[in-house]
């Protein structure tokens, strides 16, 4: 029994090191979804206020287990290691952004890549290339920093932008395909291309009748002398006003 403690006891010991390198590791990537999630909040706030309108209806956003890792690696034959994980699979972090209209996907997805500290690794727009079962959808994997304590550590985040419409059908399609375990009968492939196009029209309507609402907006837009932030209106001191003005 002794002359096996030593052997025991170093097994534990490794045990605990890869512990705490993978502890170390997931926690990286939860890291990045949490800096991300600030700069996307940050970027509703701002929009909010400055735009008087929030085009973002709202965030998810998920890591993967590492049994889902995992699973991913022997799929795509990759190597079982960390470095090989964090080269080759880009959607440990994953988030979606759903917004109001399609002009905001791309407003949003350009303020996103407009920060310094973000690098945009990949973009596929399959909202002007579809999916041929009419998925529609606007991929980025992008890359942030993260800095621990002794480093720095570059994560690689995929964000889903999307609108109302498309999330609604991209969820249904999900449960179906899973439903039917991943073969959909040709019947209801059909009838979800159909519901695709369907989705579409309703995005262009929409899209028409968020530029109308714009530009009467617009044109009845006197309220100049009231600031509102977080749900309170602040009064505007005319001499302010037309002091900025001439400065302007």
């Amino acid at each position: 029994m002794k002359e096996g403690l030593p052997m025991e006891q170093n097994q534990l010991e490794q045990l605990k090191a890869v512990k705490e390198e993978m502890t170390r590791f997931m926690l990286t990537y939860k890291f990045g979804m949490d800096e991300m999630n600030t700069k996307l909040n940050i970027l509703k706030e701002e929009f909010q206020h400055i735009h008087e309108y929030n085009p973002i209806e709202h965030i998810k956003s998920r890591i993967k287990s590492p049994e889902s890792i995992l699973k991913k690696v022997h799929r795509k034959n990759l190597e079982i290691s960390l470095d090989s994980i964090r080269k080759n699979i880009h959607d440990i972090v994953g988030i979606r952004i759903v917004c109001s209209f399609i002009s905001d996907i791309y407003r949003v997805s350009k303020m996103i890549q407009n920060q310094k500290d973000i690098k945009l690794i990949e973009c596929k727009d399959y909202i002007k290339n579809p999916k041929p079962n009419g998925y529609k959808s606007l991929h980025l994997i992008l890359s942030i920093p993260v800095f621990m304590s002794d480093r720095e550590e570059e994560v690689f985040v995929e964000i889903q932008i999307r609108t109302v419409a498309m999330d609604f059908w991209a969820s249904l399609e999900h449960k179906i395909y899973y439903k039917y375990n991943k073969s959909i009968p040709e019947n209801l492939t059909k009838e979800l291309t159909d519901a695709a196009m369907v989705a579409n029209e309703l995005d262009d309507r929409m899209e028409q009748l968020n530029r109308e609402m714009n530009y009467i907006k617009e044109q009845n837009d006197t309220d100049l002398d009231s600031l509102k932030i977080n749900n309170k209106n602040f009064h505007m001191p005319i001499k302010l006003l037309e002091s900025l003005k001439r400065k302007n």
